[in-house]
C-alpha cells in the first residue's frame, strides 16, 4: 500500500507529472528542469521512490499515475485524520472549528455532504 505523505518537493513532482501525463520520461526530465531547475538524476531518482511508493509508474520511458490526485488527496487526509484524531471525522471537524467560524456556504457544503453519504 502506498504511503500518501510527500514533502513539499515531491508534491510538486506529482504535480508535474498530474498535470502532463502520460509524460515521457526525456519530457518529464526537461519539466524538471525548468520547474525544479533538477538535473536528470534528482529526477530519475525522485521518480524511482516515488514509483516504489505506488504512486506512479514509469513503462517503457512513459510515466503515469497509479494514483490520481484527487484519490491521493482522499487517502492523504484519511491518514491524518486516521493518526491524528484516531479516525474520529466529528472530533477533526470540532478541532478544525473551533478556531475559525465556517461561513454560511461552508455549512451548506457539508450538510449536502453528509446527505449525499447517507444516501449511499
Amino acid at each position: 500500500m502506498a504511503e500518501y505523505k510527500l514533502g513539499e518537493v515531491e508534491m510538486r513532482f506529482a504535480n508535474l507529472i498530474w498535470d502532463n501525463e502520460p509524460v515521457s520520461s526525456g519530457e518529464l526530465v526537461k519539466l524538471c528542469e525548468k520547474e525544479l531547475n533538477w538535473k536528470k538524476s534528482t529526477t530519475f531518482t525522485i521518480l524511482r521512490r516515488l514509483c516504489d511508493r505506488e504512486l506512479f509508474q514509469n513503462e517503457k520511458g512513459t510515466v503515469t499515475s497509479l494514483v490520481g490526485r484527487e484519490e491521493f488527496h482522499a487517502m492523504q487526509s484519511k491518514q491524518f485524520v486516521d493518526e491524528s484524531f484516531s479516525g474520529s471525522l466529528p472530533k477533526f471537524l470540532a478541532a478544525f472549528t473551533s478556531k475559525s467560524k465556517l461561513s454560511e456556504e461552508e455549512i451548506r457544503e457539508l450538510q449536502e455532504i453528509i446527505e449525499r453519504s447517507r444516501e449511499r
